[in-house]
């Protein structure tokens, strides 16, 4: 059991016919030995990793990590580990926290049909790609509980999901009911986050008062306000005017959502929430302007934070105009990819300085034949892409390889600022005692092709097909247990937990109370005023008619030495009265004409 190797892992395994919960093409599962001496599958679990270099968002250390039941017992060198235990080689790899993908869409009823990756293709494809913990969406439809949505989604989610996850709630109407559910769900179920939407008009668009009157609910409960960002009273418009024009492939959806339509909203939700003091989450900006406007609200003193996803950062909205009809309704999604190959990087260097500190996928994956459904109306294509399995990938390709962010960085945007903002830092995000064992080995000098042909979502289709990106995740630990080793994915349906995540976090909060305090308005003392006071009428206007205007100097020149009017002077007044209202109108003009002329009206401007 004790024999090493320099490659891989060192202990045998045992492998034992359990059937998971789902069709797969990895039917069975792989149990460690330490596994099938407990019996129960997940507890008991003791792992050494050995010799790589340990990466958390603000520091590398080489040093050895030793696990003991789901959690981290030791980080260090020399360590002293009981007998039996597994250890995984890993010189020359880097030993980060399991990515959490703050945004995804797991099996959503959706545009008449419902996303073809549930909770465990969706997820057994995150642990192949280094992230070990989702954060999806319960989104109720106009009028439905809250509440009745959260347990709904509670009830697909638990018995498949492979990795960890937390749940956002839409907020999608508004009535004191919504307000009231709000409450329970952040007391009782472990919600701390609601998201808005100013986009799909007529379904779940809120307007401005209602957004004000989440945001407030927000701030009540210490909840994170989120919102989709996009005007969706101009796309409504937008679609309608594209549509009588006879374009109806979907390129017509990246036109009927341009930037400005992005970045609007995104100012409008800063400025809405700035204005009542809630703390603000913009959901997966596409565009340079959007991104734009949240950094000026940062740099104004806005308490707000910027998502993007992997999806803007690794491909971009040229494929809308691909003569492939199925191609470019695989891109389809909202707010669009944008039709600029500069955006990609620019969004990345934004994550890099910090205007952005998330990243997502937006995951929610249709066939092309549920795509098809939009073929004659572009309205109707249903929205949504894949991304959760090569998130980790994409950005390591385009962040790390490309020079424009550095290992920790890296660790920062796909993990370790999630943990934070959603309060659940230390526990997930940190390579740490007392950590959640949640660890990918990452090899950064291996290579892969993406493709549909062999990613292990259940979606026919790629938007990153073709895309050589450099390192993978080598091996993923999730609870203790190594789930994915040397790209086979071990991963168990119903092994993941509900992961609640408490209000009032420090991180988002922490600032608020002193900010308000130092900014709250004065009152101005002055000596009150004693003077006369109009007497109004029932209808607003005072007694005895209108004010009389006071007589009013027009003239900042003497008159001419002929004693005329100056001509520099302006014969407008701005009270309404005029310099010549006392004189009689005239009722001739004497033209004076040129000598040599024979008009008259040309005499009138000699």
């Amino acid at each position: 059991m004790d024999a090493s190797s320099d490659e891989g892992v060192v202990t045998e395994e045992v492998i034992v016919p359990r059937r998971v919960g789902q069709a797969s093409a990895e039917p069975w599962d792989v149990l460690s030995p330490v596994d099938i001496e407990d019996g129960s599958g997940s507890a008991q679990n003791r792992l050494l990793i050995k010799g790589g270099r340990v990466v958390n968002d603000d520091m590398m250390q080489d040093a050895d990590v030793y696990i003991e039941d789901g959690i981290i017992k030791q980080v260090g060198t020399n360590l002293h580990t009981p007998g039996g235990t597994r250890v995984i080689e890993a010189k020359g790899h880097l030993v980060m926290p399991g990515g959490i993908d703050t945004h995804t869409h797991m099996q959503m009823p959706f545009m008449g049909t419902q996303a073809i990756d549930d909770f465990y293709t969706g997820t057994r494809a995150a642990l192949a790609g280094g992230t070990t913990m989702i954060m999806d969406f319960a989104l109720p439809q106009r009028g439905e509980s809250l509440i009745e949505a959260f347990h709904r989604w509670r009830t697909w989610a638990d018995p498949k999901v492979c990795c960890d996850y937390a749940i956002h709630v839409g907020v999608t109407w508004w009535s004191d009911k919504v307000a009231q559910e709000m409450e329970e769900l952040t007391n009782e179920q472990g919600v701390n986050s609601f998201k808005m939407f100013m986009a799909y008009k007529d379904t779940w668009q809120l307007n401005d008062e209602e957004l004000l009157e989440s945001f407030k609910r927000c701030k009540e409960l210490g909840a994170l306000a989120q919102v989709h960002a996009e005007n969706g009273d101009v796309i409504k418009e937008n679609s309608k005017k594209l549509l009588e024009l006879g374009i109806t492939g979907p390129e017509g959806h990246e036109m009927s959502r341009p930037e400005e339509v992005e970045a609007e909203a995104t100012n409008r939700a800063c400025v809405l929430a700035n204005q009542v003091g809630c703390p603000l989450y913009i959901c997966k900006i596409t565009s340079k302007l959007a991104a734009s406007a949240l950094g000026q609200n940062l740099r104004r003193g806005t308490l707000v934070w910027g998502e993007t996803i992997a999806a803007a950062l690794g491909t971009d909205g040229s494929h809308y105009y691909n003569p492939c009809w199925q191609h470019a309704a695989g891109h389809i999604m909202s707010p669009p990819l944008r039709n600029d190959p500069q955006t990609p990087g620019f969004l990345m260097e934004l994550l890099d300085v910090g205007d952005l500190q998330t990243t997502g996928t937006d995951n929610c994956t249709f066939s092309a034949a549920q795509k098809a459904l939009g073929k004659d109306d572009f309205t109707k294509i249903p929205n949504g892409v894949n991304g959760v399995e090569d998130r980790m990938s994409v950005i390591w390709e385009k962040g790390v390889v490309s020079g424009k962010m550095d290992p920790c960085r890296f660790v920062a945007v796909t993990s370790t600022n999630a943990a934070k903002i959603f309060n659940i830092y230390p526990k997930k995000g940190r390579i740490a005692v007392g950590s959640d064992a949640d660890i990918v080995v990452w090899n950064p000098h291996a290579t892969r092709v993406i493709s549909a042909k062999t990613h292990h979502q259940a979606v026919d289709f790629n938007i990153f097909e073709g895309m050589e990106v450099h390192g993978i995740a080598e091996f993923v630990v999730c609870h203790g247990r190594v789930v994915v080793e040397e790209g086979e994915v071990r991963a168990i349906s119903g092994m993941g937990k509900y992961v609640p995540t408490p209000v009032f976090n420090p991180h988002v909060y922490g600032r608020l109370e002193e900010r308000e305090r130092a900014n709250a308005p004065c009152k101005v003392e002055r000596a009150p005023y004693e003077g006369p006071v109009a007497q109004l009428n029932g209808q607003g206007m005072q007694e005895g008619g209108i004010i009389p205007v006071q007589q009013e100097t027009f003239y900042t020149r003497g008159p001419t030495r002929s004693g005329g009017v100056n001509l520099h002077d302006s014969s407008f007044h701005v009270s309404g009265r005029q310099r010549d209202d006392d004189l009689l109108p005239r009722t001739s003009i004497k033209l004076v004409t040129s000598p040599n002329s024979s008009s008259s009206l040309l005499g009138t401007f000699w």
